[in-house]
């Protein structure tokens, strides 16, 4: 295939990919249609067939990317920055993951709260990717540099306050008083999220 057709494609492909995220997010992978696949990526039905052999493969896809992506915003960072650098960044890089992907993050919370069946088979490379992290904050405490802490559990508490503002971002907008279209401030929530957790690891 031509580079130049092979860029094509692949623009095409991508358009389509978010298109579905978009779609999955609003209404779920049953209440997502080819159709209205098609629709949100502004082509024909038949065309977006040329491309897909149908949604359940996109639906995959889409989680297969947002599982890679959050791997990559931990893994991107050095643990060798410290504890409190190295959290600092992450939480910046979920927060702004979080309001700049919000459909991302509300079609994974979907997958999950709804059983996570399409899961099964991908939870085994997130698990790794987790232990990996777990073992950096388990080496941080043996230190000394952080109080005794679960490490999963802390993991686990960061994501549910970082993802927060992309599942519920109706509630805090209405919450702060602020308009539907007004965009929630990046940096005033990293740091107050980077200030509870960072503060809650320090020895006494």
């Amino acid at each position: 295939m031509r580079p130049d057709l092979a860029n094509r494609r692949n623009k095409i492909r991508g358009k389509i990919l978010e298109a579905a995220i978009l779609e999955f997010a609003d209404y779920g992978l049953r209440g997502t249609s080819t159709q209205s696949i098609a629709d949100r990526a502004g082509i024909s039905k038949t065309r977006l067939h040329y491309y897909i052999s149908g949604k359940d493969e996109l639906y995959l896809e889409a989680l297969d990317k947002i599982m890679g992506t959050w791997t990559e915003l931990f893994e991107g960072i050095s643990p060798d920055k410290g504890p409190e650098d190295f959290l600092s960044d992450y939480i910046a890089r979920k927060v702004r993951y979080s309001l700049e992907q919000p459909a991302e993050v509300k079609l994974f919370v979907s997958e999950v709260m709804s059983g996570g069946k399409h899961l099964q088979d991908r939870w085994a490379s997130s698990k790794a990717a987790m232990l990996r992290a777990a073992a950096h904050i388990e080496e941080w405490s043996d230190r000394g540099l952080i109080r005794p802490v679960n490490p999963i559990l802390l993991l686990f508490n960061i994501w549910s306050l970082t993802e927060q503002y992309a599942v519920m971002a109706g509630e805090a907008r209405y919450m702060m008083g602020l308009n539907n279209d007004e965009p929630l401030d990046s940096e005033v929530i990293t740091q107050e999220i980077t200030t509870l957790v960072i503060n809650g690891l320090r020895i006494a």
